[in-house]
């Protein structure tokens, strides 16, 4: 006896119930065709899931639900010989994903299908993603869950019409119905669809044309595409761009794999390792087989191994998975032009590029070399940099880069890219920092940085690309280029900048003046490291030890200049130290000095700080007119754009003096010009300190709401601890002077409890002081020894 066949069984069911295919669709969600191609023996696979919603519709008994499911099987079977497109299996867990994982899985069913684009760099996990978000949705597809892989980086990807073939078999498409000529078998494919409720994952298509053809209108149906591509031509109702995990991530990832005690044993170790992987979630998995199938190993030894670049790449393989595999079969899909592109940007030493370097690297005029950009970010092996204009590798794909460079190109040629990069960052960021000299040599900057906002942004888009060019010459012992950078930088760095970036290149700068000889230029790279200790660091005691430094390099080189700024930057140690009449005394000498060397803008300088040191004494009429005077005799002799932070710095320092003395409409009118020429030159710190003294004279003109937003303002993009603690204090003080203006009382306490955070480590007195009232005043123990 021959048993029915899956169709038959469904016809008398559904005929005994006395329901029309109709009906039968509206109470299971089955879709009328599928039903139809089941009865008429066309579909010959269905799901398991299709054949549950039809018993239940049905109102099979179990005997009878089980007959129907014995007699899907049969076909299933033969299905699954011929048309491998069962959903692959699922990992245990999602690390990291899962915000992405609710997007995905979100959305309710559409009128059309709906098309999701996932897409991100080898390695990343966008397979893995949408295979997991397949299994999440599958009880939603009543006519199935399907999978093809696409082959989009393979010599010979799958075309549309071999997709439609393997997807027509899957859905039980007997082959002798499946049309030949590739535009009737899409056609054919499409009217399938049309009356089907699927879910279809397309993985790792190379391009648009791949799936384009495979999206037929089927409501409630849904696409999930996988891509290396960012398939920008394709209209999808949803994209998801998959990053890189961050590092709790990837340890939690590390941990999943290896076990929590593995990781406890060495949690360091276990950072590194994850750290090391670059944030590629292919990487972690790799790294925790390898220790899971070595358990005698400690996590440090692979961290070890993960450490040296020119090797981290084969570290990173276990059985037949590589990452460097997977960015391969993404490099051989570019063409020549966007190849070299990528294997010169390994050159570049800092994290990301603008157009201009990438140009520089790759010997390509600025349009051509976006455009090459472009097609890597479309490729995935280029992503978003810190702005929109800025191109970023990550870490291991990096590493790759360079490894393609020494491979293709040869080390010699690789040695040369490097060297020529450096150079060519080290020279144009000395050519952007002299346009911040106050008499720049003549014909030392080029026509690009004669607009002072220009220099500004190159040197801070590019402050990563030049510090790291900078290490590299330091280490290799081209001690003129690294003295020439160090000593260029002075005036840019007079405001802008953390104390951390200027003590190492001004240490580098040092070092390259003892290697040269120079002791005049150890005597200025002294004196640059001594303003760095006290301004930006508030280190007054290494500033004494480098001050002491210079003074004598300074006297040994017969340098009046150098012993001027020497004795410049002692009256502001004093100052720092309370000791007013000696602060006056050496900022009185600096001036002599300065004369006598016929160095006017130090000179004038000092005669402002002098001016400073008499607001500090509180004699705020003679402090005002110090500036007053200052101010007339820049403005009589610089032109204007030519020194603007300078003049920006003294009208800063007249609106101070002025405060005291209630004159707050000319604190104001003075601190408006401030703002404006030190926001073109970009000079964040003292820009920051123009609006806190904007602050403060809104608040003495009873305006603490419009005075409360100038302080936040101020705090963005700060990196200077005393103004910061300023800032933050003067916050906290129009919190409790203003409760009605702002109620909660909890505001000021935050204020100061990061007043002191930021307070941390500023060695003056007046510092330990305000650290000794924060405590009190909050309440804290006073744990910190004094150490004035």
């Amino acid at each position: 006896m021959v048993d029915p066949s899956f169709g038959d069984l469904l016809r008398f069911f559904r005929l005994r119930t006395a329901l029309t295919q109709d009906e039968l669709a509206t109470r299971t969600g089955v879709s009328v065709r599928s039903i139809r191609d089941a009865e008429r023996g066309r579909a010959r696979s269905p799901q398991r899931r299709t054949v549950e919603l039809l018993s239940a519709g049905l109102g099979l008994s179990a005997d009878e639900a089980a007959s129907l499911a014995r007699s899907a099987r049969p076909g299933r079977e033969r299905a699954g010989e011929d048309a491998p497109c069962a959903v692959p299996q699922t990992i245990a867990d999602l690390t990291g994903r899962e915000p992405e994982l609710v997007l995905l899985t979100a959305a309710e069913p559409a009128d059309s299908t709906r098309v999701v684009v996932v897409h991100g760099a080898p390695g990343i996990g966008k397979t893995t993603l949408v295979v997991h978000a397949a299994h999440h949705l599958a009880e939603r597809f009543p006519d199935g869950s399907f999978y093809v892989g696409m082959h989009g980086v393979d010599d010979v990807p799958l075309s549309p019409a071999d997709a439609a073939h393997r997807l027509m078999l899957a859905l039980g498409v007997p082959p002798e119905a499946i049309p030949a000529d590739a535009e009737h078998r899409l056609a054919r494919y499409r009217s399938v669809l049309s009356e089907r409720k699927v879910l279809l994952l397309l993985d790792n298509p190379a391009t648009e044309s791949q799936v384009r053809p495979l999206l037929a209108h089927s409501p409630g149906s849904t696409v999930l595409v996988s891509s290396r591509s960012t398939l920008a031509g394709l209209d999808a109702d949803l994209r998801v761009e998959l990053g890189l995990l961050r590092l709790d991530q990837a340890v939690d990832l590390l941990r999943a794999i290896v076990g929590a005690d593995r990781v406890a044993t060495d949690p360091g170790a276990a950072r590194r390792v994850a750290d090391l992987c670059g944030g590629v979630p292919l990487a972690v998995r790799i790294a925790g087989n390898r220790l899971a199938s070595r358990p005698s190993w400690p996590v440090a030894r692979l961290a070890t191994e993960l450490a040296d670049e020119r090797h981290r790449l084969s570290a990173l393989e276990v059985g037949d998975v590589q990452v460097r595999a997977a960015f391969e079969m993404s490099y051989r899909q570019l063409d020549a032009d966007a190849a070299a592109m990528f294997r010169g940007l390994s050159a570049v030493p800092g994290p990301d590029t603008g157009v201009e370097l990438a140009g520089v690297v790759a010997d390509q005029p600025p349009e051509t070399a976006e455009r090459l950009l472009e097609v890597l970010v479309d490729a995935s092996l280029l992503g978003a940099g810190r702005s929109p204009d800025r191109y970023a590798f990550h870490d291991l794909i990096r590493v790759f880069a360079m490894e393609r460079l020494e491979h293709d190109e040869g080390s010699d040629e690789a040695d040369r890219r490097r060297l020529a990069t450096g150079r060519w960052l080290l020279t144009t960021a000395v050519s952007a920092a002299l346009r911040f000299h106050p008499t720049p040599p003549a014909d030392a900057v080029p026509a690009r940085f004669q607009d002072l906002p220009a220099a500004a942004a190159w040197l801070a888009d590019e402050t990563a690309n030049w510090r790291g060019a900078l290490r590299t010459a330091s280490r290799a012992g081209h001690h003129r280029h690294v003295l020439d950078l160090a000593t260029a930088m002075h005036w840019y760095s007079d405001t802008r900048g953390s104390g951390e970036l200027w003590s190492e290149v001004f240490t580098a700068g040092e070092r390259a003046a003892t290697a040269l000889g120079s002791v005049r230029d150890q005597a200025v790279m002294l004196n640059f490291l001594c303003w760095t200790a006290i301004t930006k660091l508030g280190r007054t005691r290494q500033g004494l030890a480098f001050h002491h430094r210079a003074t004598t390099a300074a006297v040994a080189a017969g340098d009046l200049v150098e012993q001027g700024w020497a004795q410049y930057y002692r009256a502001a140690i004093e100052r720092l130290a309370d000791n007013l009449p000696e602060a006056l005394r050496r900022v009185d000498t600096a001036i002599e000095l300065f004369h006598r060397a016929s160095h006017e803008t130090g000179e004038h300088l000092a005669l402002s700080y002098r001016g400073v040191l008499l607001l500090r004494g509180e004699r705020y009429e003679e402090a005002a007119a110090a500036q007053r005077a200052e101010i007339t005799h820049h403005r009589s002799r610089t032109p204007r754009g030519t020194d603007d932070q300078n003049l920006g710095l003294k009208l800063s320092r007249l609106a101070e003096s002025l405060l005291p003395l209630g004159e707050l409409d000319e604190a104001l009118t003075a601190l408006d010009e401030a703002e404006q020429l030190l926001q073109d030159a970009r000079a964040t710190t003292t820009l920051a300190y123009v609006r806190y003294l904007r602050g403060r004279a809104l608040i003495h003109q009873g305006n603490p709401t419009t005075a409360h937003t100038c302080l936040l303002n101020a705090l963005a993009d700060l990196d200077h601890p005393s103004t910061e603690v300023k800032i933050l204090l003067t916050l906290a003080d129009l919190h409790d002077t203003h409760p009605d203006t702002f109620p909660d009382p909890t505001n000021a306490r935050h204020y100061r409890l990061k007043a002191l955070a930021a307070a941390t480590g500023d060695d003056t007195p007046a510092m330990h002081q305000t650290r000794h009232d924060l405590r009190q005043t909050l309440g804290l123990p006073q744990t910190s020894p004094d150490i004035a």
